[in-house]
Formats: structure tokens, sequence, C-alpha cells
């Protein structure tokens, strides 16, 4: 299967707003950490594009080098070869049309849920608007009723819902999100992600996510990315992409879905039997 996103309508709505990403011939090497040390190559010809308003999975072993593609996604890292592109031009350095979602929802602990969020939106925002738009944010991801509480007032699962109102509120062509997840017990985790659905089907963008979890990007992506290594070449590459069928929101009982599921795993090293 080719490492390049055919170009097919997309099955998700997309807005004017959401943006194209594109990855060619990058490759990302990391300088030795001592002097008798060797260059570390995480990255290599990388060839990968995402069409505007697409939903994709990077997935992938721990430190295969997920987190440093989205990192040069979002201008926040820099690539040793090739090039990352947004809409068609070249990231050099943080683009403020990219929001990035962590792991750790990073809110300010003596801000409110409110002013937490409106630390996203774009600089020099009308009042008015700005407060409309973070009142809106805040009330689609279900926390109407907590705008004034400080994150230590609110459980882990409604700060994660905080933090990616506060990425939305720039109104991205592209969020980047690095595992946002993936520290969250498994009920609330399954809540996140038909959040991020309802969102995604109301604040349309191009969605990044990084996940080691088959399921989550089975739910949730148009198309997952499977990162990994040749044997005995250093360097992750794109090993396969995979076209996920259906409209979302998904059967996770789907016999589809289940193939999928175990070609991922099988590219992965897993088996259904070692899971």
């Amino acid at each position: 299967m080719s490492t390049t996103i055919a170009d097919r309508p997309v099955a998700s709505r997309h807005s004017e707003t959401a943006l194209s990403v594109s990855f060619a011939g990058l490759g990302r090497t990391f300088p030795p950490r001592t002097a008798k040390g060797a260059p570390h190559t995480v990255l290599r010809d990388i060839d990968l594009a995402v069409r505007p308003g697409e939903v994709v999975a990077i997935l992938g072993s721990s430190g295969c080098g997920k987190s440093t593609l989205l990192r040069i996604a979002g201008g926040l890292d820099s690539a040793t070869h090739g090039s990352a592109l947004i809409d068609g031009r070249p990231v050099t350095r943080f683009d403020a049309r990219t929001a990035v979602g962590f792991q750790e929802p990073r809110l300010l602990p003596w801000r409110s849920i409110t002013d937490n969020v409106a630390l996203g939106l774009p600089p020099r925002t009308p009042k008015a608007i700005g407060r409309a738009r973070v009142d809106r944010l805040i009330g689609l991801v279900g926390l109407g009723d907590f705008h004034g509480h400080r994150p230590r007032e609110i459980s882990g699962g409604m700060a994660q819902r905080a933090s990616l109102a506060r990425a939305l509120a720039r109104n991205p062509g592209v969020l980047l999100l690095d595992e946002p997840f993936g520290a969250l017990d498994a009920l609330t985790r399954l809540q996140m992600q038909q959040l991020l659905l309802e969102v995604h089907a109301a604040e349309p963008t191009t969605i990044l996510l990084v996940t080691h979890d088959v399921d989550e990007a089975l739910h949730l992506a148009d198309r997952v990315v499977l990162l990994g290594r040749d044997e005995h070449v250093e360097g992750a590459r794109v090993l396969e992409v995979f076209d996920i069928p259906g409209e979302r929101p998904r059967d996770r009982s789907s016999l589809d879905l289940g193939e999928l599921r175990r070609r991922m795993l099988s590219g992965l090293g897993v088996t259904e039997s070692g899971r």
C-alpha cells in the first residue's frame, strides 16, 4: 500500500479553515549525546499527505518517533532532511494556524477554566468576540457549569476537556494531539473519544492524533498511519496506511474493523493471543 494518503473525498465534513498537512522525504537525526557517541536517527524518508478535514491517527510502538513527527508538524522541532508543510507552505517555526494538545492538560492552576481556555485565543481578539467563543467552547466540551472552577476543583477528564477547548480557541486549521487521553482511566477515555468526534463535527479541522491504542485509532480516524523500523536500518518510516471504512461513529464490534485491528497489531509485532 502506498505511503501517501490517497486523494479521495473525506468522510467527515470540513470547514474552510481546515488545512492540509504533508511530509516530503522527512528525516530527523539527533546529534550525539556525548563526545564519543553517535548520531541517532529517529525518522527517515517520511512521505505522507493528509487532506483538509481528515482525522489521521499515527500508530506505532514507544520510541518510534510519533511525537517527534507531530512536533515537527507544529514547528516545535525541525527536520534534519526533507520538509513538513501546512497548506503547502514549509513549517519553519511554530505556526499559529496549528494547535497542540498534550497528554497532560497543562492548565494554569491559579486561573479559572474560563481564563485557561481564553489563553488559546489569538492575540488582539476583541473582548466580546473572545468571550463568546470561550463560552461556546466550554459548553461544547460539557463544562458549562464549571466556568469559574480552578483545575484542582475538577477531575482529570474534565481538565482534559478544558485543554481541548483551549486548543480549539484559536480556530486552528490543524489540531495536533499527542496521546491526549493516555493518562485517563478506561471509561473516561471512551467518553473523551466520543467527545472528540462531537467536537470535530461542530468545529471541523484537520486532526493528527498520536496514539498507542489500536482501538482508539480505529474508532476515531479516517486513516491510520503505522510507523515502524525495518530490521538493521535506523529510523522509523511509514510501514503502511490503513483506510478505515464507514462513517463515524463506528461499530467497535464490526468484523471489518476486527480484520484491520488484527493487521495493525501484526504490524506492531503483537498477536491477539498475546495481547
